[in-house]
This record gives structure tokens, sequence and C-alpha cells, in this order.
């Protein structure tokens, strides 16, 4: 089953690894390192504002949606968030324009943050449906919808860079755009299901005592991930930020690709689980999901970290590059600690519902991290922000995970991360072995593919999570009928 889910996804995280990589590769040689730091600063805003503003209730349409489907409430359920939508979306929005425009903002900047705002309200309204098709299982209509929103949103976002002199604002732009097609095709498919529902106050009362708490964590969480841009663009200057950004965006977007993709397919089914089957299943699905997780994640981290110099050498604009060649193994590790955390051990707190907890740990984590980085940005640079990320990332995960367990013991599968590490070892050892080539892809392609190697051959010999029965599994399904072995 979780087999399955996973496949499903993995159109989206396709998409998500094409223009995650794409922008890095186009944005910083077509930007001169100003405007890529300012595209850098506008999303950094605009994600920190959506998670204030609409995260709380994405997150409730989410937790939620089996209980809502169990009771038969389901109408009431959807009505109820749409309705809140609408009220935050008039309010928030008015005010987020105007905020803007009364800012003391480069022009450029400005630009740039007022059409992050127009793509911030749309991706907002499309994502109530996106979390109520995963939280149901509908893996095909959820890949379908967002693999498209990504790919045409970054598609129109060059576009306009290469034909106009927008720069930044050319890809919220396209970000707008391509929510905008995804809803004239969804929405009205989930206004029907909600059709003829009533909007209650109990529920926006349920839904903000569970989500508000998710959206302070979420909050601090991001701000351990971007807040330093700030600081940085305070003691280093806005091309600082870009450098910052491009090594960051290149550690940081492939980890959260594969954290995103297990959370998409286990975070709905651990819910379902617990709803319907009691404790005892919830874990069995997540200690399932966790073993997986040390499968892909240990030796997608060592490998950024390794080809760090001939990858940034390859996708990154060479006035760039230096920088972010340096940083990326730092913000590798620190994006291995964090995707651990979020999309695995924080379950401990939101199936509980505990989820004040979590946010208490997050924000005491970010504001450790402002000290760090007040303390090693003017010391160390751009590696003093990815150290303290480092840092604060470890205590974090220390601190999750020995709180979490007094709340929901989530499994730890020591034997199969153990056999992770020693396999992702193994491939280091391999790489590491790998000459130089004249050229920097060819560096690169000769390093990935010993890796993929070595660490398959590896995986397989230590039978890692069960992927021997997986390879099985999969011969199965495409062993042609009638054939005999």
């Amino acid at each position: 089953m979780l087999g399955r889910y996973l496949l499903g996804y993995l159109p989206v995280q396709a998409a998500q690894g094409l223009v995650g990589f794409g922008s890095v590769a186009v944005f910083t040689r077509l930007m001169a390192p100003e405007d890529y730091g300012s595209y850098a600063l506008a999303l950094a805003a605009m994600s920190l504002t959506h998670i204030l503003i609409f995260t709380w209730l994405e997150a409730a349409v989410a937790r939620f949606h089996a209980r809502a489907e169990r009771r038969g409430r389901m109408r009431e359920h959807l009505m109820t968030a749409y309705a809140v939508y609408a009220l935050i979306a008039l309010v928030a929005g008015t005010a987020l324009i105007g905020l803007v425009q009364i800012l003391p903002l480069d022009e450029r900047l400005k630009t740039a943050l007022s059409f992050a705002v127009v793509a911030l309200l749309l991706r907002a309204a499309m994502q109530i449906g996106m979390e109520t098709h995963r939280a149901q299982g509908d893996v095909r209509r959820f890949s379908a919808l967002e693999a498209s929103y990504l790919m045409l949103g970054f598609m129109i976002g060059v576009g306009l860079i290469l034909t106009t002199d927008l720069g930044a604002a050319g890809i919220f732009i396209g970000l707008a755009v391509a929510a905008g097609v995804m809803l004239v095709f969804d929405l009205p498919v989930m206004l029907n299901r909600s059709r003829g529902g009533k909007r209650q106050s109990v529920r926006v009362a349920a839904y903000a005592a569970y989500g508000l708490p998710v959206t302070l964590s979420l909050i601090f969480e991001h701000l351990l991930s971007v807040g330093d841009r700030f600081l940085i663009a305070g003691f280093l200057g806005q091309g600082a930020v870009g450098m910052y950004a491009a090594g960051y965006g290149l550690a940081d977007r492939l980890l959260d690709i594969i954290f995103i993709w297990f959370g998409a397919a286990v975070w709905p089914m651990t819910i379902r689980a617990l709803e319907q089957d009691g404790k005892a299943a919830a874990q069995a699905v997540a200690g399932q999901a966790a073993g997986l997780m040390g499968l892909i994640a240990f030796p997608a981290a060592a490998g950024l970290a390794l080809v760090a110099q001939p990858l940034t050498s390859v996708l990154v604009g060479e006035a760039l590059r230096e920088e972010a060649a340096r940083i990326l193994p730092w913000i590798a590790l620190s994006g291995l600690m964090n995707g651990m955390m979020t999309y695995y051990f924080h379950e401990a707190f939101t199936l509980t519902r505990r989820t004040g907890v979590m946010a208490a740990i997050m924000s005491a984590s970010a504001i450790l991290n402002l000290g760090l980085n007040l303390v090693f940005i003017p010391a160390f640079g751009l590696t003093g922000a990815a150290l303290a990320t480092v840092l604060v990332y470890a205590l974090a995960l220390v601190v999750c995970v020995v709180t979490g367990r007094r709340h929901f013991a989530l499994p730890l599968p020591w034997a199969e991360w153990i056999k992770a590490g020693s396999a992702t070892a193994i491939m280091a050892a391999a790489v590491l072995a790998v000459p130089g080539l004249p050229e920097a892809w060819q560096t690169l392609a000769a390093k990935a593919l010993t890796g993929a190697v070595v660490y398959a051959i590896s995986a397989y010999v230590f039978d890692i999570a069960g992927c021997r029965q997986w390879l099985r599994d999969a011969r199965a399904l495409i062993k042609p009928a009638g054939a005999t072995t």
C-alpha cells in the first residue's frame, strides 16, 4: 500500500526536482546576483506570509478530513474551510498589497512582492482542494494538478524573464497564472462537494485550536531555513543573499522533495490508520516509512555534500557558484535533520493534536538560530550562517525526539538506519575515489553514477527496509502474463 502511494506521488516529485534545480540553473544565469537576491527575499517573504495566514487552515483541512468523512460531515467541513479562506483572503490580501506599497523598498523588490501576494492568494485557494485530494487518497488528481502547477508556473516565469525586464516579478506572475489555471479545473469540483453544507463556528474553533500552533511551529521552522537571509542582507548585502540562496536551494530543495514525497504519501495513511484502526496501526505505518526515509534520504544528503563542487559548477551561475559550493555540504546536513524532524518526528505531536508543544520547541530553536547568526555571520560570513543552522537543527531534533515520545511513541528503526548509514559510508568512499575529469559535468556524472551503483548494491546486500521484497514485487508487476521462471 505504502509503495503504491509513493509511486503515485512520483510525478509531483519529478516536477519538483526539475523546477527546483532548473530554477537555480536558469535564474542564476539569467539574473544578476542582486535580482536573484530580490527573488530569494520575495520568495522567503511569500512563504512566511503563507504560513502565517493560511497554513493553520490547510493543516486542519488535512487533519480533520478522515473524521469528517467517517461522520458524514464532509460538506460542512469543506464549506467551513472555504468560507474562512474567503474572509482571510479579502482582509489579508488588501492589507498586504497596501503594506508593500508603503514600505521603503527598492522598486523592483516592491513589484516582485506585489505579484507574490497575488500568487500567494491563488495558491492558498488551490491548496484547500489539494489537501483534500491528498487526505482522501486521490493520488492521481493531486499529482496531475500539482505537477501541472509547478511546470506551468516555471515555464511562464522563465518566458517572462527572457522577454521582459520584470526580473523577479516575472517568476511570481508565472506562479499566479499557473495557480489560476489549476483553480479553473479544480475549484468547481471542490465547491460542488461542499454544496449544501453549513458554515459552522464550532468547526472554526476546532480548526484554530489544532492549526494555529502548527502555524506558529512552521513559522519558526521556516525562519530557521530562510530567516538568516534577512540578516545576511543586512550584514553582507543582497548579492550575498543570492549566493547563499543558490547553495541553499540546491541542497535543501532536493532533500525537501524527498521528504515532502514521503509526507504526502505517509501522513494521510497514518491519520486514517489512527482514526480507523487505532494507535498500533498508525505506529506500523510510521515505522515502515521511517525505514524507507533512511534508505533514500541518507545517501541523498551525503551525495549532495560529496558532489558540491561539480554540482554548483554545472547548475549555478559563475558569479554565485564559489560560495554556493562552500555552504552546500552544511545545508545538506541540516536539510537531512530538518526533514527527519518535520516529516517524521513531528507526527508525534500532530497525531495527538499536541501541536502547542511542537510550536514551543520550534520557537525556541528559531530564537537560538537568530542569536547564533548575529554572532556567526559577522565572524564567518555565509559559512557562519550555514553552521548556525546545522547546530540549531541538531539540538531541535534531539529535543523533538525525546519530547515527542512522551505523547506518541513513534518507532525508531535503528537497525534499518544503521544499515542505511553503513551503505552510505561505502558509497562515500567510492565517490571520493573517483578522480576529477576535465569538465565539471563529466566529474558530476561519474561521481553520481558511481555513487548510485555502489549504494544500490550495498542496499540490496543489506536489504535495507526490505528493498529486496520491493524489487521482487516490482518484477512481478511487470512480468508478462503467462511467463514462467
